[in-house]
């Protein structure tokens, strides 16, 4: 059976009807695409609208007029401003020695002795000597005596009673030796009796008792601990611009919180060789510091008042500086010019122009924030989890 042939017109009608079809095809799909991502966008649009951040309290800073101290950065170690060397005056057998380091001692406190048995031999000597010149000298007195008589009497010359009174003389002069030599043993034998030059603490111990020193051993040394300084070090060009009774903040290593300090000397004289200037800063609480503990810090020469927010806050992620503030409880960013730099409460300020007195700034570690960004406060979202929690959304209904 032959199979009738369609005509040609009826091909080509059939023809472009398939294609016409898969084009609406295709082009519904894209259509459909098209408005799925749309909505895709818009849902994001709405999202981004809705973003909120929650800040402590540790994250915003108010900007306020404030007075920065601008200055020199000093270290130094601290050093007691008394301290002593104890020394032994007279060599011998160090005796009595208890004090140890850390001992606290007061001026005048007996701390050891020397043995003192050379020393009371070389007084009774010296004694011994004295009551002999002491003799000499009254027997030449009585000889000038009863030569002066006899003279008187036209018994002897002239000549005599002269000799007998270069005798008394040289009688008189050796017992004012002996007297002065008694003077010396005594003063060694009290030299045999250490005693604490200052109050303080004891920092070294350089003898143990039983050991035999010599002139000028050092026996202990003592520092003060109620008055401490720092010395520091300055570029002759720094110091200049310093002065006495400037302040300083210091921080001592280790220490959580720093401390205050004013410039008490200055050195007139420049150190040989580095031309560096010596500047002595007095602590005004030395409570629990020792010497020798390092201590760096900024030297306020210079203070300025001004609207100042911290350098950290400021921001330059844009062609110019700016900060992030938060008004009507949404992020905006606001361009300041940068002036002078100082600390206050030990925090680097910085000052600016173009800000708001009491504008709430997002501090530097918060990062950067899109602009239009809700905030919250902690106290905000507790109150609103509250609210939720007081008042549940109603179940949905199941039928």
């Amino acid at each position: 059976m032959k199979i009738p042939t369609l005509p040609k017109w009826l091909k080509w009608m059939l023809t472009f009807l398939v294609i016409a079809g898969i084009i609406l095809f295709i082009g519904k799909g894209i259509a459909t695409r098209k408005a799925a991502a749309s909505a895709l966008a818009a849902t994001a649009e709405a999202k981004k609208a809705n973003v909120s951040i929650e800040l402590a309290s540790t994250d915003t800073v108010v900007a306020k007029t404030i007075t920065l101290s601008n200055g020199l950065p000093i270290s130094g170690s601290i050093k007691a401003a008394s301290n002593a060397v104890v020394k032994a005056k007279v060599a011998g057998e160090l005796r009595g020695l208890t004090v140890r380091e850390g001992d606290f001692v007061k001026e005048g406190q007996l701390l050891a002795t020397i043995d003192t048995t050379e020393f009371l031999a070389r007084q009774n000597q010296a004694q011994k000597t004295a009551d002999a010149a002491k003799a000499q000298v009254d027997i030449a007195q009585k000889n000038f005596d009863n030569n002066k008589s006899l003279v008187e009497q036209n018994f002897i010359s002239k000549n005599a009673l002269d000799t007998s009174q270069a005798t008394l003389d040289g009688a008189r002069a050796n017992y004012a030796a002996a007297v002065a030599g008694v003077d010396m043993a005594k003063k060694s034998l009290d030299d045999t009796k250490v005693f604490a030059p200052i109050n303080g603490m004891i920092s070294v111990r350089g003898t143990q008792p039983g050991e035999r020193v010599g002139i000028d051993a050092r026996i202990v040394e003592i520092v003060d601990l109620s008055h401490l300084e720092l010395e520091a070090t300055l570029a002759p060009s720094d110091s200049v611009a310093v002065r006495v009774g400037q302040t300083a903040s210091l921080t001592i290593e280790g220490a959580s919180s720093s401390i205050r300090a004013r410039v008490a000397r200055i050195n007139p004289a420049t150190t040989a060789g580095s031309r560096s200037v010596l500047v002595y800063l007095a602590i005004d609480n030395p409570a629990g510091l020792r010497q020798g503990l390092f201590a760096q810090g900024t030297l306020e020469t210079v203070k300025l008042t001004a609207i100042a927010v911290p350098t950290l806050a400021i921001r330059y992620d844009k062609p110019a500086p700016y900060v992030q503030v938060v008004e009507s409880q949404k992020v905006a960013h606001r361009n300041v010019t940068l002036g002078a730099r100082g600390t206050a409460g030990g925090v680097e300020y910085v000052a600016v122009q173009g800000l708001a007195e009491g504008s709430l700034v997002l501090q530097g570690n918060v990062g950067a924030v899109r602009e239009g960004v809700s905030t919250t406060t902690a106290s905000q979202a507790t109150a609103s989890k509250a609210s939720t929690s007081a008042n549940p959304a109603p179940a949905a209904k199941v039928n």
